[in-house]
């Protein structure tokens, strides 16, 4: 099928690629016309405003929207409504907080168009590896968008999934963020303490990929790790300064509302808060693990 692409960063733009090569026919919009252009020279097909994206695709329209969370978001859903028609789709598959979801799915049923948000997982890996997919939306249109998935997803049967009604996508991807904060600090922790036992001289690469075998703490955060720790085990290149982009916290606070304890990632939220007075080993793993999965930027040490 035909979809359109807005917003070609870094997950965007192997989005594009990976259903280049799925054989789908993929209309391209970004504000860097360089990636634009980078996009074209694979396959893509590029439209000349967001206004011209409705007269490249073919009816009902499907358009996926990869831009920054928050104010790009709305500014570029809320162009969309105005462009197209009833019947066409809206995807939001960027890190929305999934009330703005429930929000701006009722904002476009009013329109006729429907909206849904995909929580993606998978990073700078997805190209390769296929991304998880958390779907939340009308089940028609998931329907008619699941070949979409099917080929960014890891496997057509596997990886993805339609959750629920809209916003419950983002939901989801909003708890699966909070645990993986807990399970990278586990991960910090446990390596900082094994670094401080100076007197065994312990390799920490070693014991990554000892644990990567049999282990039951064997993972894909496991197999970063010691990718990052063969590169340097001390992480001297990096500053111990954790940033968090917002999904760690709105799950805690959700938790708070919901009355649930989460004790594991609300501290693991505050250790991220405690790296950016501190300087500390774990912080550092933690910098370097958020680097390896999803190419977040690191501050070098000077």
């Amino acid at each position: 099928m035909d979809i359109a692409m807005i917003g070609l960063g870094k997950m965007g733009a192997n989005m594009t690629k990976r259903l280049l090569q799925g054989g789908h026919r993929v209309v391209v919009s970004d504000l860097n016309e360089e990636a634009v252009q980078t996009a074209v020279s694979a396959g893509a097909v590029s439209a000349d405003s967001m206004n011209d994206i409705p007269n490249k695709l073919t009816s009902p329209h499907a358009v996926w929207v990869m831009v920054p969370s928050g104010k790009p978001t709305e500014s570029v859903i809320s162009s969309l409504s105005d462009i197209l028609d009833a019947g066409d789709i809206i995807i939001d598959g960027g890190n929305s907080n999934y009330k703005d979801s429930i929000r701006r799915g009722e904002m476009l049923q009013t329109k006729g168009i429907h909206f849904i948000d995909v929580g993606t997982s998978g990073g700078v890996w997805g190209l390769t590896e296929g991304y998880s997919m958390m779907v939340g939306g009308p089940a028609e249109a998931v329907a008619h968008v699941r070949p979409v998935l099917e080929t960014l997803a890891p496997g057509a049967d596997k990886g993805w999934g339609h959750v629920g009604p809209s916003g419950s996508g983002h939901f989801v991807k909003m708890i699966h963020n909070g645990i993986e904060y807990g399970l990278m600090q586990a991960y910090a922790e446990g390596f900082e303490i094994m670094k401080a036992k100076q007197v065994f001289g312990l390799d920490l690469h070693q014991i990554a990929e000892i644990w990567r075998h049999g282990s039951v703490v064997r993972s894909w955060l496991l197999d970063l790790t010691a990718n990052a720790l063969s590169e340097d085990q001390e992480l001297t290149n990096i500053e111990p300064w954790v940033a968090d982009s917002g999904e760690g916290r709105w799950t805690v606070f959700e938790a708070i509302d919901l009355d649930v304890p989460a004790p594991v990632i609300t501290l693991s939220l505050q250790s991220r808060f405690i790296s950016r007075a501190e300087d500390f080993f774990a912080a550092r793993l933690l910098a370097a693990m958020r680097n390896q999965f999803g190419g977040h930027a690191i501050k070098k040490a000077n």
